[in-house]
């Protein structure tokens, strides 16, 4: 197929100079020159003389990856490891250089997780985690005051919420003894076995380099050249395109800590588990148009809804919840390599043991103080919770901070109002940019005696962190890793079947869009051969969507047994916080106005008076004109008058599509005449106000109409 950039009409578009191979390039060469309609600054030195230099010269030299000082480089895909199941080794330079070097790329915004919302809220324990763990927060009754940020990973503080992408869950703990961060994602399984590729994945998701776009997207070249060349991101990239790529809401989201950790109780007995938050809400997604939509009549939905419901008294709820296994020299469980972030463990193998209740009860009063300067760390840890050997945890551990330093502008970033821990300080910690402390005492180091000996340590009995004495396997310094690390298709294929069809059918949507948007023929093939792998279906469905021949699968994958609980269809939740659109206009009956307002309120739902204009109708407020309306906010809508209005009649047909509950009394029947809708289609009600209503409510729970959403679909 002759490329673009050889018709006689040049298509814009290309990412690169040249078309990439179908194939990884193996053949030293220097770098691409830039594309012909590009150009640079002038080199010229810092106080403005012309140097005569070509632009290039600034340009990045030679066909061998290097370090900042021009060493070569024999691998950058592996941290430096006592061995390859080994803790990663401070030694490692070429780590911290491109970490380091990775951390400081944006000043002030976070590099990634710019676009994010928060709230306060308060933990409370019920004591199911006592045998495990003898962290002080956990014990039955206490609660804790936390701080949540939420957030998109990709786009820049001014993108859309409603974009697909993966979503931040971060968590502060004001323990009293000291902060613990659980600082997660809302999806298990990361794209990276190893921090060190860190930078590289986040640079392939990113706009691209020269046009700044796209936006907080992945569907672009860059991303899936990437993901297609690295199939370790395979599966992370599968939940992405699935509906938790886009959630209905940050209350409506579950979180993960993605990684292993340790525990150790109070008799030294130590635990592999992982941590999950599970909405009381159920977990919940936009459709493809409502996302689109939202994006450009309200790109702030999520952090508006989050902050509504908050302020509505609809207080999100989440319950916290442990998948406990056994502490062996392996570290696997059921065959299943624990230091993997690329990997679950399926719920029907581990059960979940929920050891309290998270509830977000108040907004933050500054964003800037609060959400924006909040510093979450993985290392922030309290006696009883350790850290284990995963290399990408690993690098976390050493990323972080170095992030806070540089964003928020020296070390004291901790002193922050939003960071201050509710426990005692005591760290001979001095001087610094930013210093808000006022420290006494003239001996700032230990041993010392000018100030009496203080501060002490602390014993364990003290509730001092002592961390595991996990033994090392004697080794060799390598960067590698595991054998068990190499299969990156089994659990991808385990979460795509264990969808429903229509789950399916948005999956393979959305990788169509995906693939669609990229300008590489070859990208595109090299992805449907990952694909091909994972499942035939699926991958003959986007095929065809691209035009493009369907591959034979390379790489032989088992039949793993479906896990039903990784299915975001099929259950049944409380509709506390639901928005339900109730139409109505100077004809509509006030006293039944009022009493559907009622009984959705009094359901646990939020009524959202519509009518032609803003104002009142009789007594009742109206919060939404036809012309600020809009479906994709609503979960249902309750129908008391007709209208040819062509936005209300939009409205009720987006719902439509978008399998929204729908109640339309007697009397207003017309309006599904106007649509062409039938009655009797799944989803509708008609009837009386009274059975409409209760009719809607009865619907809310399973959150669409299911049997109607398939139907539009196919």
């Amino acid at each position: 197929m002759a490329d673009a950039r050889d018709d006689e009409i040049r298509i814009p578009g290309a990412p690169a100079a040249e078309p990439p191979s179908l194939e990884e390039p193996t053949e030293p060469r220097e770098p691409l020159p830039p594309k012909p309609d590009q150009s640079g600054p002038e080199t010229r030195t810092p106080t403005g003389a012309e140097t005569g230099a070509p632009q290039s010269a600034v340009a990045q030299q030679g066909a061998y990856l290097t370090t900042a000082n021009g060493t070569r480089l024999a691998d950058t895909d592996h941290s430096l490891k006592a061995g390859p199941r080994g803790p990663v080794l401070l030694q490692d330079h070429h780590l911290r250089e491109k970490i380091t070097h990775f951390d400081h790329e944006r000043i002030p915004e976070r590099v990634v997780h710019a676009r994010g919302a928060a709230a306060h809220g308060v933990f409370e324990a019920n004591g199911a985690a006592e045998g495990v763990t003898k962290a002080a927060f956990l014990r039955a009754g206490t609660r804790t005051r936390v701080f949540v940020r939420f957030s998109t990973v990709l786009g820049s503080r001014g993108s859309a919420d409603t974009v697909r992408d993966t979503r931040g869950f971060a968590t502060k703990f004001y323990t009293r003894e000291g902060v613990y961060d659980l600082v997660g994602n809302n999806i298990p399984v990361f794209f990276i076995q190893d921090a060190i590729k860190f930078p590289d994945i986040i640079h392939a998701g990113k706009p691209h380099p020269d046009r700044e776009i796209p936006q907080a997207q992945s569907a672009h070249d860059t991303f899936w050249d990437f993901v297609s060349l690295h199939t370790e991101a395979q599966h992370h990239t599968m939940w992405n395109m699935s509906d938790r790529g886009i959630p209905r809401s940050y209350r409506m989201m579950q979180g993960f800590g993605v990684h292993t950790f340790r525990l150790v109780n109070e008799a030294g007995e130590t635990s592999l588990v992982k941590f999950h938050w599970r909405p009381k809400l159920g977990t919940h997604g936009l459709t493809w148009e409502e996302a689109q939509l939202l994006s450009g009549k309200d790109p702030d939905f999520h952090r508006r809804d989050l902050a509504d419901a908050i302020e509505a008294g609809a207080h999100p709820q989440w319950t916290l919840a442990l998948q406990v296994m056994p502490d062996t020299p392996e570290e696997t469980f059921e065959g299943i390599d624990l230091l993997d972030p690329t990997k679950i463990v399926p719920e029907e193998l581990c059960p979940l043991q929920e050891i309290g209740t998270m509830t977000l009860d108040a907004n933050p009063s500054n964003f800037f103080a609060e959400t924006e300067q909040v510093a979450f760390h993985p290392g922030h840890l309290v006696p009883g919770i350790d850290v284990t050997n995963d290399p990408l945890l690993q690098g976390r551990l050493f990323s972080y901070i170095d992030t806070q330093i540089t964003r928020l502008g020296g070390p004291n970033f901790a002193q922050l109002p939003i960071n201050r821990t509710h426990a005692d300080v005591n760290d001979m910690l001095r001087d610094g940019m930013h210093q808000t402390a006022v420290h006494a005492g003239v001996a700032p180091y230990k041993p010392n005696s000018l100030d009496g000996g203080c501060p002490f340590h602390a014993g364990a009995d003290e509730g001092a962190f002592i961390e595991v004495p996990a033994p090392v396997a004697e080794s060799v310094k390598e960067r590698s890793q595991p054998a068990s690390f190499d299969d990156h298709f089994t659990q991808v294929r385990l979460f795509y079947r264990s969808l429903t069809p229509i789950e399916q059918q948005h999956v393979a949507d959305a990788y169509a869009f995906e693939l669609g948007k990229c300008y590489e023929q070859a990208i595109k093939e090299r992805q449907l051969r990952a694909l091909a792998a994972i499942d035939a279906e699926l991958c003959a469905i986007v095929a065809g969507s691209l035009g493009l021949p369907v591959p034979e699968p390379e790489v032989e994958v088992g039949d793993p047994e479906p896990s039903p609980a990784l299915r975001m269809v099929g259950d049944a939740w409380p509709i506390d916080g639901r928005m339900v659109g109730v139409v109505a206009d100077e004809s509509t009956d006030a006293a039944v106005l009022m009493a559907v307002r009622t009984a959705i309120h009094g359901a646990g739902a939020l009524p959202v008076v519509i009518a032609p204009h803003g104002g009142m109708l009789g007594p009742v407020p109206v919060q939404r004109s036809f012309h600020t309306a809009t479906s994709v906010e609503l979960d249902g809508v309750v129908v008391l008058a007709a209208s040819t209005d062509r936005r209300a009649v939009e409205l009720l047909g987006e719902a439509f599509r978008h399998g929204k509950a729908i109640g339309v009394v007697t009397a207003a029947a017309s309006a599904l005449d106007v649509l062409g809708l039938d009655p009797a289609a799944p989803g509708i009600v008609t009837g009386d106000p009274a059975a409409v209503t209760a009719g809607v409510l009865d619907l809310l729970p399973t959150h669409r109409v299911w049997d109607r959403l398939a139907a539009v679909s196919a």
